[in-house]
């Protein structure tokens, strides 16, 4: 992967987790298990894609 295609994916990821973040504050208890899977997964996603970024940026 290119450096531009990892920062894109990263942007749209930690869009996602803002996104998923005011959802869940904003959800009622009942459902807020499944927003708080997704999120987990988003925000994983994300620091995969930050980790990836920083590894290219270090060499």
């Amino acid at each position: 992967m290119t450096l531009q295609l990892i920062a894109r994916d990263l942007y749209r990821f930690q869009q996602e987790v803002d996104r998923l973040e005011k959802e869940l504050a904003e959800s009622p208890p009942a459902a807020r298990d499944a927003l708080k899977l997704k999120l987990a997964k988003a925000r994983s996603d994300r620091d995969l894609m930050r980790q990836m970024l920083d590894g290219r940026l270090d060499r």
